[in-house]
This record gives structure tokens, C-alpha cells and sequence, in this order.
């Protein structure tokens, strides 16, 4: 009994976590080749790290405009103590990385092999734009809130910018610098607080409402005036939505696609939390367009599944094997139960085990 109520409780994963505790650091900076992010920026936080309590090995590799650092901690180690040293190094590290650089980030808590499901979307007459947009404000966000989900990645289609082309004729025209055009763009989405006016029985906020709700807004936002006449950005620049640039790109039986990994926690419980994560996929399906399909292209349950169903034909095929041997040398069915029994029992203790 105590046997079959460990295996109703134990977490079903595809492996074992084989890996000590391990915490990623990334970090991104725009525009610097390998060797100025390894000099620059990993050498620093490599620096910063040694000597942390519990690390065994600081592993590092710099590629185009990102750093990524694994730190390995001796098996033991609280993952939570292991990321609260972490961070309290890289404040240390802060001061020593060039101006400009994205602050470095801590990669969520997940399982060496924590990728549970990978759906792919694709779509007709929606452009791909469009999809990446719903994945990243609905699905993702959806996904994240769901018990036992870590991280949510998305790669692939194109990714919404708000382009500010400018034309150099113009700005030769209109006597305006590239910065001045790029000054007017950061301050057309910006808000401004003006205080409060107070009346004798109420409080009014007073605000400069200055966000840009549509890309019209940005196109009549001001750089300069020449004669007493204002130079909008429209004026020397073509200011339209499109695409951002493109790092690589995502595919489904040959054609484009949007595709989103999910990863789980690492105590998590695989097939809970892909039952549950398929049941959010399907509440969200009405919202998407009726041209959007996605697809599963990897679900690690399957394999959980097959390996349980493994264990059980084994199970099944050497009671058989034993029940025949055993009636037709023994003669005994008393024998024969209480052999059997040692199967099964088996099982149950060596679950025990592993579950300790």
C-alpha cells in the first residue's frame, strides 16, 4: 500500500535530473563582435563569480552581440541560495561592463531536459507579423501562468517595429541632424507628470499625455521648426510599421512559421503539466484568426507514455513466463503466487527508492 501510494505521488519525467544545479546568465550587447564581448563583458562576470560559495565550474561562450555564462554548483546546493549568490556577484560586475550594454539577466529555473511541448504557427492570409504579435501579447503571457511552466520561447515570423526610414535629401533640406531626428522619435512616446490642482473639494492629476497610440501619432511628432513652421518626423523621414531583422527564422513542413517552446519547472510533473498546457491551447483557439492552425511538433510525453507502457508489456509478459514455468515444474500454485508476488513488490520498493 505504501508502495502504490509513492507511485500515484511521484513526478514522471523522460530522465532523471542528471545535472547539478546550474544557474545561466545572459547578456546582450548590441553590435560588438566575439572578441569585444569576451574581453568586454564575460571576462568581467567570470571575474566577479569566482570565489562564489559552492561553484564547481564557470562555463562561458561569446558569440555576436551575447555573452552566456553557465555557473555550476556542487550537488546539493539550494538552486534559490545558488541564484541569490549569483545575483549579488553581478551587482559587483555592474560597474565594470561598458556603458550601453543591456544588464545581464538570470535565465529562469528549468530542467536540463525541460522542453515539454513545441508548437509551430502557421497561417494562410494572416501574415506572419501579425501571428508573432498574438503569440507574444496572448499566447505567451497565457502560457507563463500556467503551474510547473518556466520560460516560453518564441523564434520565427517577423517581429513588429515602428521604422523611422529617414531620407537624407530631406534632412539636407530642411537643415535637421540625424540627431535631432533621433531625439524627436525616443521623446514622441513618452508621458510627463504636471503635479496635481487642488480645488476645494476634489484633486485633479494634471499629465502630458504623449504616447503614441497609432502610427499617425509618431508621424506628426515634431523635430524641429524652421520659420516659425514645425518639422514633423513625416517631413524627413518615411515613418511606417515593419519588420525588425531578422536572427534566424522558424519552419513547419517547409513553410514559415512562428514556433514556441515551452519549458517546465524542474520538480514539475511532465504529463500534469502538458494536460494542462494542452487545455490553455485550447481555450485559446477561438481567439486566434481562422487561418491560424498550430501543430504539435514535439511532446515529451509521448515518450513518458511509451516507456510506461514498455514497463508494463515487460511486466505483463514475464508474469506469464514464470506462471507457466512454475505450474508446470512446481505443480504448486501456492508456489507459483508467492513467487509472483516478488515481481510486483519489486517494482514498488525500487520506486520507493528512486522517490526517497
Amino acid at each position: 500500500m505504501l508502495g502504490i501510494y509513492n507511485l500515484t505521488q511521484m513526478p514522471l519525467d523522460v530522465f532523471p535530473n542528471f545535472a547539478p544545479p546550474q544557474v545561466e546568465i545572459q547578456t546582450e550587447a548590441p553590435g560588438l563582435a566575439p572578441e569585444e564581448v569576451e574581453s568586454l563583458i564575460t571576462l568581467p562576470i567570470e571575474s566577479a563569480l569566482n570565489g562564489t560559495p559552492g561553484v564547481e565550474m564557470v562555463r562561458s561562450s561569446s558569440a555576436v552581440s551575447i555573452s552566456v555564462i553557465k555557473v555550476i554548483f556542487a550537488w546539493g546546493t539550494d538552486i534559490y541560495q545558488a541564484r541569490q549568490l549569483v545575483t549579488e556577484r553581478l551587482q559587483q560586475a555592474q560597474s565594470k561592463l561598458p556603458q550601453g550594454i543591456e544588464p545581464p539577466q538570470i535565465s529562469p529555473i528549468s530542467s536540463p531536459i525541460g522542453t515539454v511541448l513545441q508548437y509551430a504557427f502557421t497561417a494562410e492570409t494572416t501574415p506572419l507579423m501579425e501571428v508573432r504579435r498574438l503569440v507574444d501579447r496572448d499566447i505567451t503571457n497565457r502560457l507563463l501562468a500556467v503551474p510547473g511552466v518556466s520560460q516560453v520561447i518564441a523564434y520565427g515570423g517577423d517581429i513588429r517595429q515602428y521604422q523611422v526610414l529617414v531620407n537624407p535629401a530631406k534632412l539636407k533640406a530642411f537643415d535637421v541632424t540625424l540627431a535631432e531626428v533621433t531625439e524627436a522619435a525616443e521623446a514622441a512616446n513618452t508621458n510627463a507628470a504636471g503635479g496635481f490642482l487642488v480645488t476645494p473639494d476634489q484633486e485633479l492629476l494634471i499629465r502630458g499625455v504623449g504616447r503614441i497610440t497609432a502610427i499617425e501619432d509618431l508621424q506628426r511628432s515634431p523635430v524641429t521648426a524652421r520659420s516659425d513652421t514645425p518639422v514633423l518626423l513625416s517631413d524627413v523621414a518615411d515613418v511606417q510599421i515593419g519588420a525588425a531583422l531578422q536572427r534566424g527564422d522558424g519552419s513547419f513542413n517547409g513553410q514559415r512559421a512562428v514556433v514556441v517552446m515551452i519549458n517546465k519547472q524542474p520538480q514539475a510533473d511532465t504529463p500534469t503539466v502538458t494536460k494542462t498546457i494542452e487545455t490553455a491551447m485550447a481555450d485559446l483557439q477561438p481567439s486566434l484568426p481562422q487561418d491560424v492552425k498550430f501543430n504539435v511538433t514535439f511532446r515529451q510525453e509521448n515518450f513518458i507514455d511509451d516507456a510506461i507502457k514498455n514497463v508494463e508489456d515487460s511486466l505483463r509478459d514475464g508474469i506469464i513466463i514464470v506462471s507457466v514455468i512454475l505450474v508446470l515444474f512446481l505443480m504448486n500454485w501456492r508456489t507459483a503466487v508467492i513467487t509472483l508476488s516478488a515481481i510486483p513488490l519489486s517494482v514498488l520498493i525500487g520506486m520507493m527508492i528512486l522517490n526517497y
